[in-house]
């Protein structure tokens, strides 16, 4: 186990070293920071002083390490366009995305399981066709249309919603939260709904795909020659079959919507690090395009490695094959 787990750990710092190598890129190739940092006024010895300051009259090896150091203290700068650290402006936009991908989560949850058991135990049905039917389009639709299109009816025809923003938001610590306000609950619905759209196909087709797998199996056909009701063999021995797998994408897609989570707070201009991307690409802020790439790649990164470390827990086996 302890072989595996080095292993594991081993494959995440390579896999991030090639994420920092990619940002020190952006930072390198990308633009001038000494052009970016001083205004046209600044006189020659000014940006050269700046330069030596920055380090950039150094080996690029050299300065590829240092990156890296600071990046592993959290320190990526300063950013070109607001004058302030990098990090505090992530740490700043962070409890917004974490907010709206765990609602997104939620949501496609509570949404997706039920469809996808639906579907299973009822097919043929014209209601289970009409899920499957909406999961294709769920599927097709890009994100921004999805918005688009919640906005034009929820905030626009029937003003039920507000159409952009965070809401009222409460301080815990650090950390803000617009889930105690009603008018953060209710700004938190339109965009959760249209990031989440996408994730509750996925889960709808992963369970019903799983649910049909588990009722062919030999011990629900035992079940049902012993006379169990039909509700208990599908909710409590066929759907706790297959939920494993849909706990493992659940998991794995979290970082995903995070990725993604960009377009939709564009659309809803919700203030989490997507939009603040969006703003560094628009302004060529490479040191917060640099740090986004940076935490969404470090998240993907550990989710993956502990969603191994799950499953090599879980099955004994796995350990023996990738050891």
């Amino acid at each position: 186990m302890i072989a595996f787990l080095l292993k594991r750990i081993a494959n995440a710092v390579m896999v991030m070293l090639a994420v920092a190598l990619c940002a020190f890129l952006i930072f390198r190739f990308v633009g001038d920071p000494v052009e970016m940092m001083l205004n046209e006024q600044a006189t020659q010895s000014d940006r050269e002083a700046l330069r030596e300051r920055l380090g950039l009259n150094e080996s690029v090896a050299l300065q590829f390490a240092r990156f890296v150091t600071n990046a592993a203290q959290g320190d990526f700068g300063i950013s070109y366009r607001n004058q302030q650290e990098v990090i505090g402006l992530i740490a700043e936009r962070f409890p917004a995305t974490m907010e709206l991908v765990l609602v997104a989560t939620v949501i496609s949850l509570a949404v997706g399981i039920p469809m996808g058991v639906y579907t299973a135990i009822r097919r043929g049905s014209w209601l289970s066709e009409s899920f499957q039917f909406t999961s294709i389009i769920g599927v097709s639709l890009p994100s921004f249309v999805v918005g688009i299109v919640l906005i034009l009816i929820f905030s626009v025809t029937l003003g039920w919603f507000p159409a952009f923003g965070r809401g009222e938001t409460v301080s815990l610590g650090w950390w803000t939260t617009g889930l105690l306000t009603p008018s953060g609950r209710a700004a938190i619905i339109l965009p959760a709904l249209s990031l989440s759209l996408f994730q509750i196909t996925l889960v709808m087709r992963l369970v019903r795909a799983e649910m049909l797998e588990v009722l062919r199996s030999d011990f629900i056909k035992f079940a049902r020659a012993r006379g169990i009701p039909a509700r208990t063999v599908h909710f409590r021995h066929a759907l706790r079959n297959c939920l494993m797998p849909v706990v493992t994408m659940t998991a794995m897609q979290i970082g995903n919507l995070i990725a993604f989570a960009l377009v939709t707070e564009t659309v809803f201009q919700w203030p989490g690090m997507g939009l603040l991307f969006i703003q560094a690409v628009t302004f060529v802020d490479i040191p917060v395009m640099a740090s986004y790439l940076c935490v969404v790649s470090l998240i993907f990164v550990v989710l993956n490695t502990l969603v191994d470390i799950a499953y090599a827990i879980i099955d004994p086996r796995l350990r023996a094959q990738q050891a």
